[in-house]
């Protein structure tokens, strides 16, 4: 390997742990808090982003599910084409954009705000498009990407989870999620075995 990739190797966790770190002050933000509140008194949470940031969102809509928030993934694609009717009033979308000009989400907002539903964008860029439109913007405090090409959603994506790992936290205290409900709807896989163990222990 030429020292010239294991630099860029070791430079690219240095950029991608500085970029988590960043996103600390972030809970603090009164945006922060907002959006909990409004994560957690919905009827229904839709989660919506295209490439890397959509990965983001599926990972997230699934963390809702596990403690029984009800989310689901909804694929810029399809909610174009008919999937925006499961919008009601009172629910709340999560979209990501990094630059927050996602060509595929805009056609979206339009709608959201007919339906009724609480707009929340995580993006960098609180002036772009989505930010403008967003009831709340959760911002990414990113400085560079860590691929050498600085193109890649890669410190952007790892900024993002972090973000997303922050809010299931607050949200698993927020409504005193407990390992014993999580047991009931994870039997499988050695998660469910442990947990399902310790209550049978019991």
């Amino acid at each position: 390997m030429k020292q010239q990739s294991l630099k860029n190797a070791r430079e690219s966790i240095q950029i991608e742990a500085a970029a988590v770190e960043r996103m600390a002050p972030v809970v603090a933000l009164g945006e922060f808090s907002a959006a909990v509140e409004a994560l957690v008194s919905c009827p229904r949470i839709v989660t919506c982003a295209s490439g890397h940031s959509g990965i983001a969102a599926q990972k997230f809509a699934h963390s809702l599910c596990c403690i029984e928030l009800g989310a689901m993934y909804l694929s810029p694609c399809l909610a174009v084409h008919g999937g925006l009717g499961t919008l009601h009033c009172g629910d709340v979308v999560v979209m990501v954009s990094c630059g927050g000009t996602t060509a595929e989400l805009l056609p979206i907002v339009s709608v959201v705000k007919q339906r009724g539903a609480t707009l929340i964008v995580v993006t960098k860029n609180s002036d772009s498009p989505l930010g403008q439109a967003a009831d709340i913007v959760l911002p990414l405090m990113i400085e560079r990407e860590s691929d050498p090409l600085n193109i890649m959603a890669t410190s952007s994506f790892f900024a993002t989870i972090t973000l997303f790992d922050a809010l299931l936290a607050a949200l698993i205290t927020e409504t005193g999620y407990s390992r014993e409900q999580f047991g009931v709807i994870h039997p499988g896989g050695a998660v469910g075995a442990a947990l399902n163990l310790n209550e049978r222990n019991k």
